[in-house]
């Protein structure tokens, strides 16, 4: 029997599909499926992403062919073009990207097909196959990132040397996305690049049309957004580098020298960078000194989360803290592959403090892992006690974090219990705001 996902922390394909096109600028999705895929996980979305909000033709106003039981017998592709021209009819938009629920992928609906006639009428349609059984939120962000660099970015022999593309970070499942990608691309405008992020502040279309200009990807993920970086370097030949998502002082330098070793970038332009920003940045922690000592704030820690935010955080805990990330949960479901990739990620964190590390899905086994790694009393005469203790995850851990007596700050999809605008945790700026927070909720009830 097939093992079930208890409380997932992600949507199926098709949600991580609308997730993405939704927060692109001038994209209007439409989804091909069957009536209620839109509403589920629109609620998904706009409830647990720091109530995100519906936004430009999204949420309940969704188009939707919305196919019932003749379209599932007869085929829905008409019942598809009729919705694709009333959409274009009733709602402004730049380009119209369709997406697919499982029922119409299972009976063979070709929505692409469908979305190429209207294409060769020079209609700015695009489609892609993201029936929800083909995986998760990723997989979904991933075929739609895939199905743009092929059929919407405009191919460009020439290249400019100071421009670069940015992805990696899945806007909603990163529920802090818009913030850290403003806090990289202000990071990498003082090395003197101009970054298109396609997803954050300030961005249009036409940045992502001509995104074929740039001299190189950068990938701030070892596994998402991957797959679409080698069909962009196919398509238009332009390389990638994966530096991997960065939160304080020690893995934002290490990005930077990545990124700047891949642009070539002068060694006295990358240095001023890093000296500049970290002397912003402990100029402020110095300050936490004091307090961090006197108060004894430093804590055990449980880290949950996806492979991005995961590593990321604990090598801050470790590294900038000097805390002690026991036990980290990654949450994505991998095959061994992916798996080795990364937790390579833990093993070079400048403190030489190495966590433990596994990868389930399943909200309930967190405090299982945690008895594996840290065993319980005994009713031993001498115990060592994990504790004091500090738990980031997501909303769905809260009840965990509890039963071990944990401070706990939402960090990771799902976040039902914060109002999240523009905050960012990337980078030295965003990790100060992560200070903040934590320290804030330890000192709170003084």
């Amino acid at each position: 029997m097939n093992k079930y996902i208890e409380r997932p922390r992600y949507l199926c394909t098709l949600g991580g599909a609308v997730g993405t096109i939704k927060v692109l600028p001038g994209v209007i999705p439409v989804i091909h499926a069957a009536a209620g895929c839109g509403g589920n996980f629109t609620n998904a979305m706009n409830g647990a992403a720091g109530y995100l909000g519906s936004g430009y033709c999204a949420g309940q106003a969704l188009p939707s062919s919305n196919v019932y039981e003749k379209d599932i017998v007869f085929g829905g592709e008409e019942r598809l073009a009729e919705q694709i021209s009333t959409t274009m009819e009733v709602i402004d938009g730049e380009l119209y990207f369709v997406v697919t629920g499982c029922m119409v992928d299972i009976i063979g609906d070709d929505a692409v097909a469908v979305a190429n006639r209207f294409r060769q009428d020079g209609k700015p349609v695009i489609a892609a196959e993201t029936g929800g059984f083909k995986g998760n939120s990723y997989t979904g962000y991933d075929l739609v990132l895939s199905r743009l660099f092929t059929d919407f970015v405009e191919k460009n022999p020439v290249k400019e040397k100071n421009t670069v593309n940015l992805w990696g970070i899945v806007p909603i499942e990163d529920v802090f996305w818009k913030g850290d990608l403003a806090i990289l691309k202000a990071l990498l405008g003082k090395l003197g690049y101009q970054v298109n992020t396609f997803f954050g502040e300030g961005e249009t279309l036409a940045n992502l049309k001509n995104a074929a200009a740039a001299s190189l990807n950068i990938i701030v993920s070892d596994v998402y957004g991957v797959e679409p970086a080698k069909i962009f370097e196919e398509t238009h030949g332009v390389p990638y580098i994966i530096a991997p998502l960065p939160i304080g002082s020690a893995a934002t330098e290490q990005f930077l020298r990545t990124v700047s070793a891949a642009l070539n970038v002068e060694k006295a332009v990358t240095e001023q960078v890093v000296a500049e920003e970290k002397s912003r940045y402990w100029s402020y922690l110095e300050r936490l000194a004091d307090v961090a000592s006197d108060l004894d704030l430093q804590r055990y820690s449980v880290v949950v989360g996806d492979s991005n935010y995961a590593p990321a955080l604990a090598r801050f805990l470790a590294d900038d803290l000097g805390w002690l990330p026991e036990l980290v949960v990654i949450t994505d479901d991998f095959e061994e592959e992916k798996q080795q990739l990364v937790t390579a990620r833990f093993d070079n964190f400048t403190s030489g403090f190495r966590p433990k590390v596994v990868f389930d899905t399943d909200t309930s086994n967190v405090d299982k892992h945690l008895a594996a790694t840290w065993p319980r009393n005994n009713n031993d005469r001498y115990f060592d006690s994990f504790s004091p203790a500090f738990v980031l995850g997501s909303s769905l851990d809260r009840d965990f974090a509890n039963s071990i007596g944990a401070t706990h700050l939402s960090v990771s999809y799902p976040i039902s219990n914060r109002v999240v605008l523009d905050r960012g945790y990337v980078g030295y700026r965003g990790a100060l705001s992560l200070v903040e927070d934590i320290f804030g909720l330890l000192v709170g009830g003084r």
